[in-house]
């Protein structure tokens, strides 16, 4: 079953947002992109993973979840030196328990974002 909302931003290629298997949810990355605009948020690190988040959370409640929900997270950047803000930012949006994840620095994101957040939920 797939998952779409219009409270993040909309597919930019061939993927769902989100897809339902059984008692889990796997989520697509989210970038800082503005659901309402279609343009990237990108003042700084700090805001873009912010927008990140929020797109994110928007996908899980469309799930019919909350973040307590998230199993596991993979988090991408283009610059590991940003790591201590993205995380400071990125815990604040987990209220009981704190998922899996892994952080990996690449080279580019898609639309120059600099950084990219994906979950895995369990039902």
């Amino acid at each position: 079953r797939n998952i779409e909302t219009k409270d993040a931003p909309a597919p930019i290629g061939p993927y769902q947002q989100a897809v339902k298997c059984g008692n889990l949810v796997f989520v697509s990355g989210q970038i800082a992109m503005d659901p309402e605009t279609g343009q990237m948020v990108q003042e700084n690190i700090e805001a873009e993973t912010h927008r990140v988040m929020k797109n994110l959370k928007s996908v899980v409640e469309a799930a019919g979840m909350d973040m307590d929900s998230v199993a596991k997270c993979s988090i991408f950047v283009t610059d590991l030196n940003d790591f201590a803000t993205i995380n400071k930012i990125y815990g604040g949006y987990f209220l009981t328990t704190f998922p899996a994840r892994e952080t990996v620095q690449v080279c580019a994101l898609p639309k120059g974002a600099h950084v990219e957040i994906s979950c895995i939920l369990h039902k």
